[in-house]
């Protein structure tokens, strides 16, 4: 586990990555540099099947159950910081079936597998609407995996030219979420 620190912490950012990547992706690291100056601490997260030395995630029961395990241990030591949990492609199907369980205040999908490639008739577009929280997701207009439509997501973000690593310019991800998050977490007295 990954912990940047912000100078002044305003809300903790739970961040993991997909099945195939690690916590370095890089619109993992953009997001984590784009978020920490405007009050983001930011956990990029190993996911549990990964420290077990698996390849692939598993059951979506058992992974949940190991995230929310996660998450909550993690409060426990960065207490008193709202939360928001993402994660790009598996980790953002992830944070947005476990949002209500772990008591996220949002969501951040990056590069959401709307459907295996191929398979538009499998889609998971139900993960997103049944978030419970606002769900911002930053996908690449010629991702293999499918862009949501808009209604599926609070705001729907879509990159003309990327694919589904989202590394062509992984600036401008670290942007969409910066923008989102600065408004959404902003503290009630500003």
């Amino acid at each position: 586990m990954e912990i940047d620190e912000a100078v002044d912490p305003r809300f903790l950012l739970v961040l993991t990555h997909g099945s195939a990547g690690g916590v370095d992706a890089p619109d993992l690291l953009a997001v984590r540099d784009a978020v920490t100056p405007i009050g983001g601490v930011v956990a990029r997260v190993l996911q549990p099947f990964r420290m077990r030395g698996a390849r692939a995630p598993g059951s979506p029961v058992k992974q949940d159950e190991a995230w929310t395990e996660l998450v909550a241990e993690l409060r426990r030591h960065l207490p008193g910081l709202p939360l928001v949990q993402g994660g790009r492609s598996n980790g953002a199907r992830v944070a947005c079936r476990t949002a209500s369980r772990t008591g996220a205040e949002a969501v951040v999908a990056l590069a959401f597998p709307l459907h295996p490639p191929g398979k538009p008739d499998r889609s998971r577009a139900g993960e997103l609407r049944g978030a419970g929280v606002d769900v911002l997701v930053v996908s690449g207009g010629r991702d293999p995996f499918g862009v949501p439509e808009a209604a599926d997501a609070s705001r729907l973000v879509v990159l003309p030219g990327e694919g589904h690593d989202l590394k062509k310019d992984p600036a401008r991800v670290g942007e969409a979420v910066a923008l989102w998050l600065g408004v959404r977490m902003r503290p009630a007295t500003e």
